[in-house]
């Protein structure tokens, strides 16, 4: 693709990226195919090659984006899977990242819009205050009702439309707060080694047996696990809302403590259980480049990250308990196969520990989590969430093994069939207990 940035604006590094990455789309259109939004909805500017070329004319143009343009890169789920498919490496993840920055810069969007973002991205990354906001909506909860339901579609949801998706995604009940920070898990016999474990934010409150799990697992092999104190949210979610200096502020704060306890007491990862979270954690190296005093840092501790899966496949598991009679719907996380090309590895897992894993069709597709984005588009995400629970239907689980808590949630929403992380299974496998639901 052709880009005519200035010299001037080719001196901003940010600029600069965004011109490498658009001179690298060839207009091929391989994308559309595998994008959730072209595929629902049909429109080009709602697919990849129609956001890069919207992308390409805000930054050349240096202009407040136009509410046209708002509207559909807020429709992009940032699933990566255009980037699995793209036989250009197009790195549309940084590009559509950095659209979101200007966005939230250069563009004022309605009072009551910018109002549920800002409580979105002060809630959701404080445990604390997402748990006491999870307790009121468990009380509001029943008064949904009295909300409007408009018919599915594709038109810019409303307020009222944004705050009934948020009350039906609240859970019934939370269950106890699990380990807090700063806690060290020995290890059962010989230490074999050393990890930090993301304590997450959501997941914390809303599922807190998936990081126990994964205590269980990894003690029960021989590694010491530790929840470092003062760590804090990734950043994934306001950095995907565009609010980098949040996000970037994290990142920095969480690459300080986890390099101290890298430094004082030795680790060899940093597990995460979120792949939403890792994603991110792992282009802490990328997002930090220009800064002096945390480029370094940053590219260590990105090095350092590891999903639970990756660790795991390096392990020796203690011999199965399974016997094959539990099928497992494994629904991959866009945020694991696309985001850090992680496909087999959940799977062979599971399949070495005893489960009949079974492919969902169109495996490539989001469930429409994203982040906040069941929240912000839900009449998108709930079409994408009920073709995913169709085609794992096809399939016919006992269970379904996800590696993401947004995930979990998301399709838990449209079926009966229990949703569990792929880390409670691999737990129950090798002497845990059979996964539980709250």
């Amino acid at each position: 693709m052709k880009t005519e940035f200035s010299l001037t604006q080719l001196a901003d590094p940010d600029i600069k990226e965004a011109d490498k990455i658009l001179r690298a789309c060839v207009h091929c259109g391989f994308c559309t195919a595998t994008c959730p939004t072209y595929v629902l909805l049909g429109d080009e500017l709602d697919s990849p090659r129609g956001r890069i070329y919207l992308i390409k004319e805000m930054l050349e143009k240096d202009k407040p984006p136009t509410s046209d343009v708002v509207k559909h890169i807020d429709r992009c789920l940032s699933c990566l899977a255009c980037m699995t498919t793209c036989p250009s490496g197009v790195n549309y993840m940084h590009l559509v990242d950095q659209a979101r920055v200007r966005i939230e810069r250069d563009y004022r969007r309605p009072l009551a819009e910018r109002l549920l973002r800002s409580v979105l991205a002060f809630v959701l990354p404080r445990p604390g205050a997402f748990r006491v906001s999870m307790i009121l909506a468990g009380l509001v909860r029943p008064l949904t009702a009295l909300l409007p339901t408009p018919a599915v579609g594709a038109s810019s949801p409303g307020l009222l439309r944004r705050i009934k998706a948020m009350l039906e995604l609240a859970p019934h009940g939370l269950p106890q707060p699990g380990p807090s920070a700063g806690t060290v898990f020995a290890p059962v016999g010989r230490r074999r080694g050393r990890v930090a474990l993301l304590q997450g934010c959501a997941q914390q409150v809303l599922a807190p047996r998936i990081n126990q799990a994964a205590i269980n697992v990894l003690t029960r092999h021989g590694i010491e696990v530790v929840l470092v104190k003062d760590e804090q949210c990734c950043g994934a979610l306001t950095h995907h809302m565009g609010q980098d200096e949040d996000a970037l502020a994290r990142a920095r704060a969480n690459i300080t403590v986890w390099q101290r306890e890298a430094d004082q007491s030795g680790l060899d990862a940093i597990l995460v259980t979120t792949s939403g979270c890792g994603t991110v954690i792992k282009d802490y190296g990328y997002l930090l480049r220009e800064d002096r005093a945390f480029a370094g840092p940053a590219a260590r501790i990105s090095a350092l990250a590891k999903d639970i899966s990756e660790y795991l496949a390096g392990i020796e598991l203690t011999p199965s308990t399974q016997k094959g009679d539990v099928t497992v719907a494994y629904h991959s996380a866009c945020s694991l196969q696309h985001g850090q090309k992680i496909t087999q590895l959940p799977k062979e897992l599971l399949s070495k520990n005893g489960f009949v894993v079974k492919d969902v069709p169109e495996s490539h597709l989001c469930c429409g989590s994203a982040g906040t984005y069941n929240i912000l588009q839900p009449d998108i995400a709930i079409r994408l969430r009920d073709r995913k629970v169709a085609n794992i239907a096809m399939v016919k689980p006992d269970m379904i093994a996800a590696g993401n808590i947004g995930c979990m949630v998301q399709i838990a929403g449209g079926t009966s069939v229990p949703v569990v992380h792929t880390i409670e299974l691999l737990d129950w496998a090798t002497g845990g207990p059979r996964p539980g639901l709250n």
